[in-house]
């Protein structure tokens, strides 16, 4: 039986979206469905217009780890050695023994660790790297790392291929997917670029706590970091963690490639290790379990779809990686879809961010029937 798209589901999707800028709260956004390779369905509304770009925030990670897959099924690093074995300062402070796998996991236990504009000249991270200490034990808890681990792992490509990590993650992971580069982006390369700008009001954390039964967790990633990665010089320095710059037809394309990919971007054993091989169960803040592997978060099969991020219609193999304010990739392998949608609106509300990406994805993920 074949899987088909019933076109009044991708209305519903369509208008969903919509709704977010027709009732004041985005000023407007990008929708890609990616289905059976290709892009079935593309639109910019609102402000978005077809050839904008806009900041991915985290959704770029993935790539990035794939790379060190890639690196690490090549014998240049280990998953399982010391990150200090590739870079030394790192072992400074009480590091020397976390992994490369810990890092991968969000479980090397310095997810607060301070880095800003020492980011900008890699002598001067590898110093700070030294400065760092943890705030648990590695490997014991799950923390997103939102910027720290990424500067790691991009310093470790570097470091074993002699070239930037940029161009190394371009080469290996989104040439060969049919996808332009997204990170370091040339100045004379961003026209089409969309700042981002605040919207909404934020939550108050008493209705927050009243809503969740803990007090709203503090997290480095303000909006005012956000807003930086608006500056050229920023942009062009493509910061790993957060720094990608593309479209939603990109974003969802990427996935579609990954999806079908049958040796022509990641070998078979990485592709099963990052789509399929779950290694951090920890919970998250909300009590949430983890569910990721090397590269991914995965839906998993315990009914917590969507607080992993993937709505609640979708598989439990549906893989992808988020960002922040409302960025959503995914794609489902049960039913082909792969969903990317882009705005440039840093919600305060980050209560609102988060049941409105629900709500996108739960609708998704019900795009399709078997025939």
């Amino acid at each position: 039986m074949n899987a088909t798209i019933v076109p009044s589901r991708l209305d519903a999707l369509t208008a969903r979206c919509r709704r977010e800028v027709d009732e004041g709260r985005l000023p407007g956004f990008q929708l890609a469905v990616g289905f059976e390779g290709e892009i079935v369905h593309f639109e910019s509304y609102g402000t978005a217009r077809d050839e904008h770009r806009f900041h991915t925030y985290s959704a770029v990670k993935p790539t990035v780890s794939l790379t060190v897959l890639e690196l690490a099924a090549e014998g240049l690093l280990d998953l399982d050695a010391p990150v200090a074995s590739v870079l030394p300062p790192f072992g400074e402070n009480g590091k020397a023994d976390i992994t490369l796998s810990q890092v991968l996991l969000h479980a090397g236990g310095f997810p607060s660790a301070p880095i800003e504009r020492d980011a900008a000249v890699r002598s001067e991270r590898l110093e700070r790297y030294a400065s760092w200490y943890t705030n648990w034990e590695p490997g014991t808890r799950f923390e997103y790392h939102p910027m720290q681990a990424h500067w790691v792992l991009g310093d470790m490509i570097e470091e074993v291929t002699g070239r930037n990590y940029a161009d190394v993650i371009e080469e290996r992971v989104m040439t060969p997917a049919g996808q332009p580069r997204w990170l370091a982006i040339p100045e004379d390369a961003q026209d089409g670029i969309v700042d981002a700008i605040d919207v909404g009001k934020p939550i108050d954390p008493a209705e927050y706590e009243r809503l969740f039964g803990s007090p709203m967790p503090q997290t480095v990633v303000t909006n005012e970091g956000l807003r930086a990665l608006n500056e050229p010089l920023v942009r062009a320095l493509g910061h790993p963690g957060g720094g990608g710059i593309t479209s939603a037809s990109s974003l969802a394309g990427w996935y579609q490639a990954i999806l079908h990919d049958d040796g022509e971007i990641l070998r078979p054993e990485v592709k099963k290790d990052a789509l399929r091989t779950v290694r951090q169960t920890h919970p998250d803040p909300l009590g949430i379990p983890a569910q990721r592997t090397h590269a991914f978060t995965l839906a998993g099969d315990d009914g917590k779809h969507a607080g992993r991020g993937h709505g609640h219609a979708s598989s439990p193999w549906t893989f992808g990686h988020g960002g922040a304010k409302g960025q959503i990739a995914w794609a489902d392998p049960a039913t082909g879809i792969s969903l990317g949608f882009m705005t440039n609106g840093l919600d305060l509300n980050d209560v609102a961010v988060g049941r409105r990406s629900i709500a996108i994805s739960s609708k998704a993920g019900a795009l399709t029937t078997k025939e």
